[in-house]
C-alpha cells in the first residue's frame, strides 16, 4: 500500500495483524454480548488507573498538564492479561478486546481525576492563594481542606459529566461519526494486540479515492469481481464477518508473539531507566537543573535545562507542532516579555523571582491568561456558530444525498473489500481484518446494550442535586447561593458540548479554556460585589471543568469501544466505578503531596491555581499589574484574529496553516519556567524524526508510543519514593 494511502486517516489504516481467538470470530454485532465486566477486568483496570493517577499528580502540580493516557493504559492492560493474570488464575479463559476496551475506560476515568476534581488547580488555588476577603471571610488564606471536605468536592464534581454525555453518544458517534483521533487511534492499538477486528465507516468520497489509488498502484490485481464472487461477498457483508485468506497461523502467531515481546522489552527498559533518574535526582538535585544558557540566564530567567525522560516522553506523545507553540511561548514570555519587563521597571529586579503577587512570574501569567482567554473565546464563537449551522441544516436533504449514493457505495464497498483481500494475498500478503462500513449507516449495537434513558435522567438529576447541596455545605449558602451553582451547573452542560465536539474533530479537550469561558460568562450572572465573588467565580469555573473533562473521557472511551465492538453500558459501568476511586485516590494523593512538599514550592509551582485566581480576579475587578493591561491587550488581539483564522480554515489542508500556533499551548509555554518545556520540545523533535524515517508503519508508531509510555509512566510512579525520601528527611549528596 503506498504511502499516501496509509496517511490519510485512522479510519484509512489496513493493519498488519495475527489472526482472531474462536471467541473473536463471533460476527461483529455480536461482539457487545461478551462477557466484559470482569473481577479480573475490574481489578486491573484500578491498578492500571491509579498508576496513571500518580503519574499525572507529579507532572499536573509541576506544570498543569494531565493526559488521558488511554494509549498507555490499553497496553498495559494487555500486558496485565498476558503477564501478571496467568500467574495469579493459570488455566483462566484468554482475555478479549472488548474486555480491553472495559479495562482501559475505568483507568482514563481513575488517572485524570487530579484534573477534573480540579486538584491541581481550582483546589489549590483556594487554599493557597485565595485571602479571606475573597472567600468572603469562609476561609483563611492557606487555610488547608481536611481529608473530609476532599472527599465531598470530589463526590460533588464527579459525576453529572457522565450522566450527561451518554446521550449524546448516538450523535456525535453513531449519527455524526466524528473522529475521535485518540480514542481510534486506541481501537487500533487494542486491535493490533489482541488480533481482533476493527470497524472502519469509510465514506464513498474516501472510498473512491482509495481505489482509484489502489487500481494506480496494482492494476493487473484489481480487477472488477466476478458475479459470483460478488455474492460471497454480499453474503460476508452482512454478517460483517469478513476473514483474511492465504495466511500461515503459525506465522502469524510467532509474528504477534514477537511484536507483543518487543514492545514490553521497551517498555520495561524506558521504564525502569525514567525510574533511575527518578531517584538519582533526589540525591543529585543538581541533575534537575543543567546550566546550559549561562549563569545570567540560569539564574534570573531559569533557562536551564532539565533532562526528564517523562518531559521527553511528554513531548513525543504532544507532537512536534503542539511543542513548537510551546517553545514560542517559552521565548515570548522569557526571552522577550520577562526582560523587557525588568528593563522598564514594570517589575523590580529586588522582588523574589518566585513572587507570584509581585514578582515576574505573577507578571507574566497575565500575559498568559489574556493569550489562553482570547484563543478559548475565539474557538467557543466558531465551534457555537459551526455547530448551530449544522443543527439547522435539514435533515431530509442530507437523506436524499445519502440515498443518491448508497446503492453504488454498497457495491463499491464490496468491490473494494475484495480489493483488498485479493492484495493482501497476492501484492505482500498483509492480514486485513478491518471490517469496511458504509459511513451512512447508522451501526449501532442492540438496545440492551446501551445506558436507559431513565437512568440517565434519574442519574443527571440526582448528580446534580449532590453537587449543588454538598458545594453549599462546604463554602455556606450565603457564599455559593443556589442559583448560582445551578447557573454553572447549566453552563457546565452546555460548555461540555462543546468540548465533546472540540476533543472529537481536533483530538483536543480544550478543558483549561472551558474553564475560563465559564468564569467570564459567571462573572456576567454574580454581581461583583457579591461577598466572596472571587470564591465563586474559581467554583463555577471548576464545574465546567470538571463536566468537560469527564464527558469527553467518557466519550472518546465510546469511540473506542464502537470501533471495536463493545458494549456502551460495559463502558458507562467502568467509568462509574473507576471515578469511585478516583474520588477517594486523588483526595488522598492531594493531601500527601501538600503534606510532604507545602505546596506550592519551587519542584511543585501549582501553576493552573495562580491562573485560576487570577482570572477570577481579573473578571471581578481586580486591577493588573503596570502595563501588564496593554500586554494583555495586544495579545489578546493578535491571538484573537490567529484563533479566527484557524478556527476558519481548520477543515482546508493548507500547509501555511501549521505555522499559526495555537494560544493555549502558547500560554502553558509562558507561563512555565523555560526547564519545563526545552525537554518537552526535544520530544517533539525526536517523535517527528522517528516517525518521517518510518512513514506509514503503524508497528513504528505503536513502539513510539510504548517508549514514550515508559519514560512517563517510569519518572510518575517513583515520584512516590521520593515523596517518601523527603517525608522521612533522607539527606542528599
Amino acid at each position: 500500500m503506498s504511502n499516501s494511502i496509509r496517511q490519510t486517516s485512522i479510519r484509512q489504516t489496513s493493519i498488519r495483524q495475527p489472526s482472531v481467538s474462536t471467541q473473536q470470530r463471533l460476527e461483529f454485532h455480536e461482539k457487545p454480548s461478551i462477557k466484559q465486566v470482569t473481577l479480573r477486568a475490574t481489578v486491573s483496570g484500578l491498578l492500571i488507573g491509579s498508576l496513571i493517577l500518580v503519574s499525572n499528580f507529579q507532572f499536573g502540580l509541576q506544570t498543569g498538564w494531565v493526559s488521558m493516557m488511554s494509549l498507555p493504559a490499553a497496553l498495559l492492560a494487555c500486558a496485565f492479561f498476558k503477564q501478571v493474570w496467568p500467574l495469579i488464575y493459570p488455566g483462566d479463559t484468554p482475555f478479549t478486546d472488548v474486555e480491553t476496551v472495559y479495562v482501559q475506560s475505568m483507568a482514563v476515568a481513575v488517572g485524570t481525576g487530579p484534573l477534573a476534581y480540579g486538584f491541581i488547580g481550582v483546589i489549590p488555588a483556594i487554599e493557597k492563594f485565595l485571602t479571606a476577603e475573597e472567600t468572603g471571610g469562609t476561609r483563611k488564606q492557606g487555610e488547608a481542606f481536611h481529608l473530609n471536605q476532599l472527599l465531598l468536592w470530589a463526590l460533588a464534581l464527579a459525576f453529572f459529566g457522565i450522566f450527561f454525555a451518554v446521550p449524546l453518544r448516538k450523535q456525535v458517534i453513531i449519527k455524526e461519526k466524528l473522529p475521535f483521533p485518540s480514542g481510534s487511534a486506541t481501537a487500533i492499538l487494542i486491535a493490533v494486540l489482541t488480533g481482533s477486528e476493527i470497524m472502519q465507516e469509510i465514506t464513498c468520497k474516501e472510498l473512491i479515492k482509495l481505489r482509484n489509488s489502489r487500481l494506480d498502484e496494482c492494476p493487473e490485481v484489481f480487477q472488477p469481481a466476478t458475479e459470483e464472487e460478488t455474492l460471497q461477498l454480499l453474503s460476508s457483508y452482512h454478517s460483517n464477518n469478513y476473514n483474511a485468506v492465504g495466511e500461515d497461523e503459525d506465522e502469524i502467531q510467532t509474528e504477534k508473539s514477537q511484536l507483543y515481546s518487543k514492545n514490553i522489552s521497551i517498555l520495561l527498559k524506558t521504564f525502569f531507566v525514567s525510574a533511575g533518574y527518578t531517584i538519582t535526582s533526589y540525591f543529585i538535585p543538581a541533575i534537575k537543573r543543567i546550566n546550559i544558557f549561562g549563569s545570567y540566564l540560569s539564574k534570573t530567567y531559569e533557562w536551564n535545562f532539565q533532562p526528564s525522560p517523562a518531559y521527553v516522553g511528554q513531548g513525543i506523545i504532544m507532537g512536534l507542532s503542539t511543542v513548537s507553540y510551546m517553545l514560542f511561548g517559552c521565548i515570548l514570555g522569557w526571552g522577550v516579555l520577562a526582560p523587557l519587563a525588568h528593563y522598564k521597571g514594570w517589575v523590580s529586579r529586588d522582588t523574589d523571582f518566585h513572587d507570584w503577587e509581585n514578582g515576574v512570574y505573577g507578571w507574566l501569567i497575565w500575559s498568559s491568561l489574556a493569550i489562553m482567554v482570547a484563543d478559548s473565546v475565539v474557538g467557543f464563537i466558531t465551534l457555537t456558530v459551526r455547530s448551530l449551522v449544522r443543527f439547522m441544516l435539514v435533515d431530509d436533504r442530507v437523506s436524499l444525498i445519502n440515498e443518491a449514493w448508497e446503492d453504488s457505495c454498497q457495491s463499491m464497498l464490496l468491490e473494494e473489500e475484495d480489493m483488498i483481500n485479493r492484495k493482501n494475498s497476492v501484492c505482500g500478503g498483509l492480514h486485513n481484518t478491518v471490517k469496511l462500513m458504509s459511513a451512512e449507516t447508522d451501526n449501532e449495537v442492540s438496545p440492551k446494550h446501551l445506558v436507559a434513558y431513565t437512568t440517565v435522567i434519574s442519574g443527571l438529576i440526582i448528580s446534580s442535586i449532590i453537587c449543588v447541596v454538598i458545594i453549599i455545605y462546604i463554602f455556606g449558602v450565603d457564599i455559593i447561593p443556589i442559583y448560582a451553582m445551578v447557573s454553572a451547573l447549566l453552563l457546565a452542560l452546555l460548555l461540555s458540548i462543546l468540548g465533546i465536539r472540540a476533543l472529537g474533530e481536533t483530538d483536543l479537550n480544550p478543558v483549561s479554556g472551558i474553564g475560563k469561558i465559564s468564569q467570564l460568562l459567571f462573572a456576567l450572572i454574580v454581581p461583583k460585589n457579591h461577598p466572596g465573588s472571587v470564591l465563586l467565580n474559581v467554583v463555577a469555573g471548576g464545574v465546567a471543568e470538571a463536566g468537560a473533562q469527564q464527558a469527553g473521557d467518557l466519550m472518546q472511551d465510546l469511540k473506542t469501544g464502537h470501533l471495536l465492538g463493545a458494549s456502551p453500558k460495559a463502558q458507562f459501568t467502568a467509568q462509574l466505578i473507576g471515578a469511585t476511586w478516583s474520588i477517594i485516590l486523588s483526595s488522598v494523593m492531594y493531601m500527601c503531596y501538600n503534606k510532604v512538599y507545602s505546596l506550592p514550592n519551587k519542584q511543585f509551582r501549582i501553576p493552573t491555581a495562580v491562573v485560576w485566581v487570577d482570572c477570577a480576579r481579573l473578571v471581578t475587578g481586580k486591577g493588573l499589574p503596570t502595563k501588564a493591561t496593554e500586554c494583555c491587550i495586544v495579545f489578546g488581539i493578535i491571538f484573537s484574529l490567529l484563533s479566527l483564522i484557524k478556527n476558519c480554515y481548520r477543515d482546508r489542508d493548507f500547509k501555511w496553516m501549521k505555522w499559526i500556533p495555537s494560544g493555549i499551548a502558547v500560554g502553558v509555554g509562558i507561563y512555565n519556567p523555560p526547564s519545563f518545556t526545552i525537554a518537552r520540545f526535544l520530544g517533539g523533535v525526536i517523535s517527528h524524526y522517528w516517525l518521517k524515517g518510518h512513514k506509514g508503519d503503524f508497528n513504528s508508531k505503536t513502539t513510539m508510543i510504548v517508549f514514550s509510555s515508559g519514560l512517563v509512566l517510569g519518572e510518575g510512579t517513583c515520584s512516590i519514593l521520593n515523596m517518601l525520601f523527603t517525608q522521612f528527611k533522607v539527606p542528599h549528596f
